[in-house]
């Protein structure tokens, strides 16, 4: 098979285009380096080509035909309140690729979509209930499904399924800087030897995922007939104390958390997926408990520190009121 992963220089993007290679697959990687960057391509010997989806068209013909496409490039970061910007690079570079794919041939495609459609709405949350965005950057994933839907309708003959990730942390997500996950952030502050600052009293929950998980679940989306969309989840939370005990488990340390007053109205106290519909339509089921997952992530070594904070010394991405989707 060969592939186009966009974004393949990012957080995910990046995982995935190693795992498809190193699964015997020839792979195209299309990726900007507005945050990708090639020290996540280590290892990698396909093609890369450089362009933005939604602004240079002349990459369709760079790429030339594929077999499959992985869309993962994006605007993830939910504190960005651009929303030209957002929806130009979410949307219209997605049209973008849909319509590369219908001309070139290729039969399926795979796109990330995000738990954050869901908003704030009840847990567990199910792939039918209704899509409450609280930012721009979840209502540009909402309208993404839209896209895929009517672009299906118009063309019955392709496959196209989108994955709603939940809390993704793991390997090559450093280059995220502040927008990287919870876990990554606090995993940095402990090592920095602070406390780990988090909202009161902690016993806040998110479905972390890790990322080896949602490479498999899109390996899977691509195997199977299935359609439409599906959460990418553990099914289970995880609380901000028990992130920090596990850290503490895996890393070798001991600090008292700093809790503190939460200042965001916005803000998701729980956040959690319902994995059966993935696990019916894509034969999917995360292998990683969030203790296995933070040991194989960090376990033996220290991660790269967080570079930015916010002035309460909470990152963007603890402060995020959205799952972060990559």
């Amino acid at each position: 098979m060969r592939a186009l992963v966009t974004g393949g220089a990012g957080f995910i993007g990046s995982n995935l285009a190693l795992e498809l290679e190193a699964r015997g697959h020839d792979v195209v990687v299309l990726d900007d380096f507005s945050v990708g960057h090639f020290e996540n391509l280590r290892g990698f010997s396909g093609d890369v080509v450089a362009a933005d989806v939604s602004r240079s068209p002349d990459w369709i013909y760079r790429v030339g035909p594929v077999d499959a496409v992985f869309h993962e490039a994006a605007i993830t970061d939910t504190t960005v309140t651009d929303q030209r910007r957002m929806l130009e690079v979410n949307v219209e570079g997605f049209r973008n690729v849909l319509d590369f794919a219908a001309e070139t041939g290729a039969k399926r495609v795979v796109y990330a979509s995000s738990a954050g459609v869901y908003g704030a709405g009840p847990t567990p949350m199910k792939e039918g209930q209704p899509s409450q965005p609280l930012n721009v950057y979840a209502f540009s994933k909402r309208v993404m499904e839209r896209v895929a839907a009517d672009f299906v309708r118009d063309n019955p003959a392709m496959r196209v399924t989108g994955l709603r990730y939940f809390n993704v942390y793991g390997p090559r997500e450093s280059f995220k800087k502040a927008a990287a996950s919870m876990i990554w952030q606090l995993a940095g502050q402990i090592q920095a030897g602070k406390r780990p600052r988090v909202f009161q009293w902690g016993d806040q929950f998110r479905d972390f995922v890790y990322v080896k998980d949602v490479v498999e679940a899109n390996l899977r989306a691509h195997e199977t007939d299935a359609g439409g969309v599906f959460n990418v989840c553990v099914g289970k939370p995880a609380t901000f104390n028990k992130i920090i005990e596990t850290l503490h488990a895996v890393l070798g340390t001991k600090a008292e958390t700093e809790y503190f007053e939460n200042p965001y109205g916005f803000y998701q106290n729980e956040t959690l997926g319902d994995p059966a519909a993935a696990a019916k339509g894509l034969s999917f089921t995360a292998r990683w408990s969030i203790e296995d997952g933070i040991r194989d992530y960090l376990g033996g070594r220290k991660p790269a520190l967080p570079a930015k904070v916010t002035p309460s010394g909470v990152t963007p991405a603890q402060a995020g009121a959205q799952p972060t989707a990559k």
